[in-house]
């Protein structure tokens, strides 16, 4: 099977997260940018469709122009990535799926648990992938923490911490800030803000690493700047199915932090500690051992964290790459079924819809316990009981 058609909804000029897609996407030449609708401005995505290299007739004026002509080409495209805000991501991932098509959608998945579990359901009617881009699971050192709790390494997991704290909306001042203000606006934001936006990115890597779903939390949630609706601050406390405790730290006024992702894993016989702002180096402490210093690209790595490097050891390694791994695993995953093949282990770690309604109900089970002071609640969406 040759090169896939990819096209994509949002991420136009000036977008935060628009060229880390492009680049993704493009990165191993497994996917042709042919087709997107950019811009909720029909002609300024037209035209900065048409600047990317698009045809005329594939640099749509709104998803559902794209959508309407998409699904009656020969060369339609075979996987959209929708990465428009979040009020928006349950319609137009809908309405791909019901169309023939695999989506891959940004985070969160939808507003409600409700419009999840549809998601979910509707992605096994139709046989199509629905991923969600919780890509930092893409970090090569993060599936080699994955493939050591996997392999025992650690023995059975007592603990993990998680953190996403950064400090860039700290200033009181930036409360009218269009970039900033959204975030805490319920009607757009949803019912949380810095959990829904940074903290399911924490919760996602412990499960994915430590291979267990969280059951239930506790939550502490603040507005340290007291006008503003939703939570700027939280702290988690999570009881996961395999018998993990969890605690989780998210913050978006913590001065002095950067982006501020963080995973440590402590078990029976050893603990890890990775962080995303030096995502080369993975700490490992074997019980009555010495810390030891995994690097990525070294040898010896999981096959995991091997198809996940991308460059030499010892370069520099960004999140580009890491979400590049995200849409190298679809690639695998939809050639595969194209091939009526099995898809390699190895590349069979894309966050599925399943990942995407978990994080939403954690999400509301964060805001519940929040205003309960804290009271221990269900995390689990309804389907998942």
């Amino acid at each position: 099977m040759g090169k896939l058609n990819w096209g994509i909804i949002g991420g136009g000029e000036g977008s935060q997260i628009g060229p880390a897609h492009r680049l993704a996407a493009g990165l191993d030449r497994a996917f042709d940018f042919v087709a997107g609708a950019l811009d909720h401005r029909a002609e300024e995505g037209r035209a900065f469709g048409r600047r990317m290299g698009l045809a005329a007739d594939r640099a749509y004026g709104d998803w559902r122009e794209m959508l309407e002509s998409e699904r009656g080409r020969a060369d339609r495209v075979d996987l959209v990535t929708v990465a428009t805000p979040n009020a928006t991501h349950f319609e137009i991932t809908k309405a791909f799926l019901e169309g023939g098509f695999h989506v891959l959608v940004e985070k969160p998945m939808t507003m409600t648990v409700a419009e999840g579990e549809e998601l979910v359901g509707l992605a096994r009617e139709t046989g199509r992938i629905c991923a969600v881009n919780y890509g930092y699971s893409g970090y090569a050192l993060v599936r080699q923490m994955r493939a050591m709790v996997a392999a025992g390494d650690l023995g059975r997991v007592r603990m993990v911490v998680a953190e996403f704290a950064h400090g860039h909306h700290a200033d009181a001042g930036d409360a009218d800030n269009p970039r900033v203000r959204w975030r805490y606006d319920p009607a757009q934001a949803g019912v949380s803000a810095q959990f829904a936006d940074c903290g399911i990115h924490a919760l996602h890597m412990a499960s994915f690493v430590i291979g267990q779903e969280v059951e239930r939390l506790s939550a502490d949630t603040v507005s340290c700047i007291e006008s503003r609706v939703l939570e700027d601050d939280a702290q988690v406390n999570l009881r996961f199915d395999g018998g993990a405790v969890g605690r989780l730290w998210t913050s978006s006024i913590a001065l002095g932090r950067q982006h501020g992702l963080t995973l440590q894993v402590f078990g029976e016989k050893g603990g890890l500690r990775w962080a995303q702002e030096q995502p080369n180096q993975l700490y490992w402490m074997p019980l009555g051992g010495r810390l030891e210093v995994i690097e990525r690209g070294g040898p010896g790595l999981s096959p995991e964290a091997t198809r996940a490097s991308r460059v030499t050891v010892g370069h520099a390694e960004g999140m580009p790459l890491a979400f590049g791994n995200i849409y190298a695993d679809l690639a695998e995953a939809i050639r595969a079924r194209a091939e009526g093949r099995a898809i390699d282990p190895a590349a069979d770690l894309y966050p599925r819809a399943e990942d995407g309604l978990r994080s939403m109900a954690a999400v509301f089970a964060v805001a519940e316990s929040g205003k309960a002071e804290g009271a221990w609640v269900e995390a689990r969406p309804p389907m998942m009981r």
